[in-house]
């Protein structure tokens, strides 16, 4: 096999070969990825204000459920100044509309695929019924047909609404499909985004992400800070060529034949432009009160270590986390930085009461170097009285515990192969859609240990976790509450007790490096 030669073999191995020696030597690096430069010119940070994604409103509603229609279609932004952006939106934006839901109460979207390629929308977070899961071979196919379809997908009338199943292809649809989330879960803040197989990467880096907040009586109760002050910030990180179109190293742009990306780019694609809610290094104003940040990273590749300095440097405000992917923790904590990865959320509260109007603050990365060391700044304009606080105790949740007897399993994400062929693996392997690696029962509490040889934020479909350990040390401070991703660092092993409930069915975890993703750094767990 070539350097350039074929990556994703089929759909239904996801076999991807990380060829070539260049890819070695990158891999060996303590980065997360390559930076792919922009080639026009990068905007002046903190030059437009802050901007929120429109909130999903029902098509109806009945008694114990809300009904939404969604379009997955190209859609034209101004993300650069001065310049257009084609993106593959949910309903032609980046990011997505943001949906609200309640725990308990269904929330019903009707999806249809307006693009040329593929999709496979995940709720991630979800504690959700497996033909809604978002499988990567679970595709909606489109009412469109781009350049040198995939060929390997079943055949459809264009338009039509036919469902065709099989072993290799999965449970895919034309047109349309309906996901259905019943949510038996905590409030909490999820985002959905496209998990298509071979392809997630370039199709979310195009756009296909957008969050998902849910509610509950247990949080409606704390005198947290809401209204207009409960934000979500989306942190990507993008490029762009000279006429403000996404630039991305695919070895096929058109996202119909040949999945993965160019050799250099296969450790994970960085861009160099840093966006908030798919605006770059955005501003925000606020008032002398507390503000609650539903923080994601849905960078393909970039990890964060957040701070929030003043404008001279001489202090840093501190954040007070009060929420992790699975909702709200039992106690708020205080941390002077916040390390994510990939698919990580984080819910913080931070006090601006003490600071006078004019001040700037400025949200950086000390991860990254250069313009990306900046995320984007607060500017405090006005006094206002704050009603809101952070009480000392938020949730009650059980704690697991690992006991005697409980099942045991270890996933080692890995690279494997000679300097002449390398592949992303799960114990050795990389994903086939019939391996099933473990069947935990439904209700039953498991200890899963996932070690590594890079950095690899693991996420678990389905399950919500608790980091038991790391590294054989204890947890943390940023592995606090429940979890479904979990930052496994190079040669660290990092164990977790995963909870099973839900449902039934067939599951997933893999490494949420999407360019790892797309190699086959994946693999299959079955509910029993």
């Amino acid at each position: 096999m070539s350097r350039r030669g074929f990556l994703g073999l089929t759909a239904g191995t996801g076999a991807a070969l990380i060829a070539g020696a260049t890819g070695y030597a990158h891999l060996t690096q303590p980065s997360t990825g390559r930076i792919l430069h922009s080639t026009g010119p990068v905007p002046e940070p903190f030059q437009v204000p802050l901007p929120l994604p429109p909130a999903a409103r029902p098509a109806r509603t009945e008694a114990h459920a809300d009904f939404y229609d969604l379009e997955q279609r190209e859609g034209q932004a101004e993300i650069l100044p001065g310049r257009t952006t084609t993106v593959w939106g949910y309903d032609g934006i980046f990011p997505g509309p943001t949906f609200t839901a309640r725990s308990g109460r269904r929330t019903v979207i009707r999806v249809r695929n307006m693009l040329t390629v593929p999709t496979a929308m995940h709720l991630h977070g979800g504690v959700t019924p497996p033909e809604s899961d978002g499988y990567p071979t679970d595709l909606v196919l489109p009412t469109r047909r781009g350049p040198g379809h995939n060929h390997h997908h079943p055949a459809a009338t264009p338009g039509s609404h036919s469902r065709h199943t099989d072993p290799m292809a999965g449970d895919t649809t034309t047109a349309e499909r309906t996901y259905t989330y019943p949510l038996p879960q905590r409030a909490a803040t999820l985002w959905y985004h496209d998990h298509r197989m071979d392809f997630s990467a370039p199709q979310v880096w195009r756009g296909l992400a957008g969050m998902f907040i849910i509610r509950d009586q247990e949080e409606d109760r704390l005198p947290l800070p809401g209204g207009d002050r409960d934000i979500p910030l989306m942190l990507t990180d993008r490029s762009f060529e000279a006429d403000g179109s996404f630039r991305y190293p695919a070895l096929d742009p058109t996202c119909t034949r040949q999945p993965g990306v160019q050799d250099a780019y296969m450790d994970g694609v960085l861009g160099d432009i840093q966006l908030v809610n798919g605006a770059p290094w955005p501003e925000l104003e606020v008032s002398t009160t507390r503000y609650r940040l539903r923080l994601l990273n849905a960078s393909n590749a970039r990890r964060y270590q957040l701070r929030l300095d003043t404008e001279d440097g001489g202090a840093h405000l501190p954040f007070v986390q009060i929420g992790s992917d699975g909702g709200l923790l039992a106690a708020p904590q205080r941390l002077d930085t916040l390390a994510m990865a990939p698919a990580e959320r984080f819910d913080v509260v931070i006090d601006f009461s003490a600071l006078p109007v004019g001040t700037h603050i400025t949200l950086v990365n000390t991860a990254a170097q250069g313009r990306m060391g900046q995320v984007m700044r607060f500017h405090i304009v006005r006094r206002q009285k704050d009603d809101s606080r952070v009480p000392a105790r938020l949730s009650a949740f059980d704690t697991l515990t690992a006991t005697h007897g409980m099942p045991v399993r270890s996933f080692d994400f890995r690279r494997t192969g000679d300097d002449e062929q390398q592949m992303w693996t799960i114990n050795g392997q990389p994903f086939h859609t019939s391996k099933v690696w473990a069947r935990p029962r439904l209700g039953s509490v498991e200890r899963w240990r996932f070690s590594s040889d890079f950095h690899h934020p693991v996420h678990l479909h389905l399950a919500q976790f608790q980091v038991l350990a790391r590294g054989n040390k204890p947890p943390q401070a940023c592995d606090a509450g429940w979890k479904d991703t979990v930052d496994v660092r190079p040669y660290e092993v990092v164990e977790v007790l995963a909870r099973f409930d839900g449902y039934r069915g067939r599951y997933m975890l893999h490494c949420h490096n999407l360019e790892h993703e797309d190699m086959a750094m994946m693999a299959n767990f079955e509910v029993i």
